[in-house]
């Protein structure tokens, strides 16, 4: 169950969801933030953090007309791993605004993580759920293969 990100996103960009994310699955449009199908590791750690409820499960009705919207643009939009102040600062005017893809999507990138400095990589998962990212899977793997 990879998380989407719906419209509900736009014009709020919170970053509560990227701080979270255990694989950094995260990318970043001008207003709005898309994650990953192929990166997600459906821990659902986003799901829980996201203080505008912008984030479903694929398997749920209302991610349906986002799942496109989500795999496309995080191929186009630059990776974001952390909170580098990119909620906009009328974020909490646009909440609870409906029709906000119409009226404010754009397809432009965000600023990602370039000039910021870069979060080291994770080698476990978030503290919620029971998996393992790639990454850590890997070293373990290089780790026992070495001693």
């Amino acid at each position: 169950m990879t998380g989407v990100i719906t419209d509900a996103c736009i014009k709020c960009k919170h970053m509560d969801c990227v701080e979270v994310c255990p694989v950094d699955a995260f990318y970043e449009g001008e207003n709005m933030l898309v994650i990953s199908p192929l990166e997600c590791v459906d821990c659902g750690c986003c799901v829980e953090a996201c203080p505008v409820d912008a984030i479903v499960f694929n398997t749920e009705p209302r991610a349906k007309p986002w799942l496109e919207l989500n795999a496309k643009y995080s191929t186009l939009w630059p990776n974001v791993t952390f909170d580098g102040g990119q909620t906009p600062d009328d974020a909490d005017q646009f909440r609870s605004v409906s029709g906000k893809f119409e009226r404010y999507f754009s397809p432009n990138p965000g600023e990602g993580d370039i000039g910021s400095p870069v979060r080291p990589a994770r080698t476990s998962a978030c503290n919620r759920c029971d998996g393992e990212t790639i990454l850590g899977k890997m070293m373990r793997m290089i780790w026992g293969f070495w001693r």
